[in-house]
């Protein structure tokens, strides 16, 4: 998700007569932690249809839907930032609002687990006091855990999960995200993304699991995860889940970015798809068809990129936001997908951008079969613009029906009917150990060794160690974006542990750490140097795009270009460690592959990818000794250049410095060694 629109978002049962008499009552809270069931609804008396949880969804829905005014139902198809309405709830009442948003940093003071679920039952408390009590839906961006949330367990991002090849593991990461998640407050994730990145230039491709689709259609357990299985969405420790970016968000062209460059100032992300049709069936297309039939995903996001055929002759760019034959034809149509098709953040906007009037863009959208609009500051233009256009006939009832009546049925399924605030039980496992283990172990199996000469890992015995490099000891770095902000940050801290820490438990010998690799260098030691990128997300992280500097820890200063380069500083530091310990490893934390030049390349007796492993640095360190072994696949292809890119496996004169799929494995360290271990790190 989201990055149109201004910065400023990122930093950032009865009704009736006895509904004039309802008397809205705020939750409490349980002897247990969760909320009373007591106080779980408005106090009415029970008897219309749609308040009956004994009936089917469908029979629910279509008598609620008989009974809402169109401002009601254009309510629901509105979803605002929570940013626009937390100093003034009535918001969500006098508009009717159906759903709110945190965007990437939006958050609660203090940015508790507590004071999100508080937060979200305090909005939920204003959406209560509409006419029909109609509850509203919370969307997060949990891509990588709850990360927006601090004390959330956070998960490697998608393409370390793509490296590790296991699918159920991929599904129990998805689970602790959904519970933490849901516990919390929200109900809905944008999450997962289902692309396939197929240029390593784009800022999002640690979201994708990998360049072939049939890997991204393996990992689509996450949606099992985040969801359980069919049935369960009301379940206190499930979310709905969202697939996205629908469709073609990772094939787009380098050069293309934005648009066409009328948007933005991207390279890549929002770029255009310039291809066949089958071209687009099979890297765009395809991950949709299990996703829908298979693991029935509740919600469906449109991406802010254009498809320019290839194989037609107009050559017109189509937004996928307007894109009726892919969304209404092929999405709701051919694959009789029965969720909820929300836009992405001010998505519209992209829609013939500069010749297009707001207005034109919403019938654009709203024709095309989008449910839900993600508006997060414009969303009373958007619900009086749509007014218009239903009352002119330019947007027909039956349209509006059928969306709201997509809405209303996950709303139910959910059983927010029922059970409106947030349900706390699981509050305490937020951050929990047992969820550090998981996330330790997701770690531990993204590792790919992609050389050990001389054998030289796992490190086994008494050795002394020497550590170095910018990522050695950043949990910031290593979280990547979409951590506590937007595009993540160095300075951002979270509970969790830094590789060197892991280092730390595990070593048998001295640990000696030199970020620049000042300190002297014992001739005997273990050098291990853990290089690699700064955060970044979406188009911010296109190489050779704009340079963010507008977090607090940023202090106005531009962050490096990102160039899909080891920096100077760690080439440096790799130098160094290299020509004078006795053995050198490289571990490179990224969100994607980086060039490595020869001479560093060449003067490493070891390299791993480490990819971008969240909270639990200690997992890249479990591999180093041998507490587990190095397992993990490349999901994508290692370049020999940044001239090779985009290189993907099937192309012609295929030719990278490690393909797709490659990785070198080791043994599990010997028992007595594994005792040692257990012992370090309790």
């Amino acid at each position: 998700m989201h990055s149109s629109g201004s910065l400023g978002r990122r930093l950032l049962a009865v009704v009736g007569v006895a509904l004039a008499a309802a008397v809205l009552v705020a939750p409490t809270v349980g002897a247990t932690g969760h909320r009373s069931t007591n106080a779980a609804r408005p106090h009415v008396a029970q008897s219309l249809p749609y308040q009956d949880p004994l009936l089917p969804v469908s029979q629910r829905v279509q008598d609620l839907l008989s009974r809402m005014t169109l401002a009601e139902k254009i309510g629901q198809m509105t979803q605002a930032e929570r940013a626009s309405v937390d100093t003034d709830t009535s918001k969500i009442t006098t508009d009717n609002l159906g759903s709110l948003l945190s965007g990437g940093g939006s958050v609660p003071t203090p940015n508790t687990p507590t004071a999100w679920a508080d937060m979200v039952d305090r909005y939920q408390q204003a959406a209560l006091a509409t006419r029909l009590h109609i509850p509203i839906l919370y969307g997060i961006d949990t891509v990588h855990g709850d990360g927006n949330m601090y004390g959330a367990t956070v998960f490697p991002h998608d393409i370390g999960l793509g490296a590790t090849r296991d699918p159920a593991l991929v599904r129990d990461v998805e689970h602790v995200a959904a519970e933490e998640t849901r516990t919390t407050g929200p109900q809905w994730v944008f999450a997962p993304c289902i692309c396939v990145a197929r240029d390593d230039r784009w800022g999002r491709t640690y979201e994708s699991f990998g360049e072939d689709p049939s890997l991204v259609k393996e990992m689509e357990t996450a949606i099992d995860g985040f969801q359980g299985p069919p049935g369960h969405l009301s379940n206190p420790d499930r979310v709905m889940a969202t697939a996205k970016h629908f469709a073609g968000d990772g094939l787009t062209t380098y050069g293309t970015g934005s648009n066409m460059q009328t948007t933005g100032n991207y390279p890549i992300d929002q770029g255009v798809d310039q291809v066949s049709h089958a071209t687009f069936d099979q890297f765009a297309l395809s991950p949709y068809v299990p996703a829908v039939r298979q693991h029935q995903v509740a919600a469906v996001m449109p991406s802010y990129s254009d498809v320019q055929w290839t194989d037609t002759g107009t050559g017109a760019r189509i937004n996928m936001h307007a894109n009726r034959d892919l969304i209404t034809g092929w999405l709701k149509g051919a694959m009789n997908f029965s969720g909820i098709v929300i836009s992405d953040y001010n998505g519209i906007d992209h829609i013939n951008p500069g010749t297009y009037t707001f207005a034109q863009k919403v019938e654009a959208g709203v024709n095309a079969g989008i449910d839900m609009f993600m508006q997060p500051q414009n969303f009373e233009l958007f619900e009086s613009t749509l007014t218009d256009l239903v009352n002119s006939g330019q947007v027909s009832m039956a349209r509006i029906n059928d969306a709201v009546s997509r809405i209303l049925t996950k709303k139910f399924q959910l059983g927010l009917f029922e059970h409106p605030y947030t349900d706390r039980r699981y509050i305490n496992q937020v951050g929990s150990p047992a969820h550090h283990a998981l996330a330790r172990r997701a770690a531990a199996e993204s590792q790919v060794l992609l050389k050990n000469s001389r054998q030289v890992l796992p490190i086994q015995g008494h050795r002394d160690i020497y550590v170095a490099g910018s990522n050695a000891d950043n949990i910031g770095n290593q979280a990547g974006g979409w951590t506590l902000t937007w595009q993540g940050g160095s300075t951002n801290v979270i509970p969790g542990t830094t590789i060197l820490d892991g280092i730390r438990q595990l070593a048998h010998g001295d640990v000696t750490y030199s970020q620049d690799a000042s300190a002297p260098i014992p001739h005997n030691a273990t050098g291990i140097v853990v290089v690699g990128e700064t955060p970044y997300a979406e188009g911010y992280g296109d190489v050779y795009g704009p340079q963010w500097a507008y977090d607090p820890g940023d202090h106005g200063v531009p962050r490096p270009v990102k160039d899909m380069q080891l920096s100077a500083a760690d080439k440096a530091a790799l130098d160094k460690v290299c020509a004078a310990a006795k053995r050198c490893i490289m571990v490179i934390v990224s969100g994607r592959p980086l060039i490595l030049d020869p001479a560093q390349r060449n003067e490493a007796d070891a390299i791993v990818a480490a990819w971008l492993p969240g909270s639990e640095g200690a997992g890249v360190a479990d591999d180093l000794f041998g507490a587990r072994p190095f397992t993990g696949k490349l999901p994508v292809s290692w370049p020999r250049t940044l001239a090779q890119e985009p290189i993907n496996v099937g192309d012609p004169n295929y030719n990278p410095l490690y393909p797709y799929g490659y990785g070198l494995t080791t043994r599990i360290m010997s028992h007595a060694d594994m005792g040692s271990f257990i012992k370090a790190s309790r």
